[in-house]
């Protein structure tokens, strides 16, 4: 099971950072449909073979966001 809710966490850091989903597009070289897309995407950021898999070892899947310095 994915702990995390992508859409919400990316939506969260843009506001912390103080922009839009158009400039992280910008900012990644892409189109902001297409963010917007993989963000909405269930497959886009981790796929269902993959958290299908951790889940038979007996394991959640969290992902953790630790801050750049610089």
């Amino acid at each position: 099971m994915l702990k995390n809710n992508v859409e919400i966490d990316v939506k969260v850091k843009c506001m912390e950072e103080g922009i839009t989903q158009a400039q992280l597009a910008e900012k990644v070289g892409t189109s902001a449909p297409y963010v917007n897309r993989v963000i909405k995407n269930p497959d886009g950021v981790v796929n269902k073979t993959f958290l299908s898999m951790m889940e038979q070892l007996g394991y959640d899947v969290e992902l953790t966001y630790v801050k750049r310095e610089g």
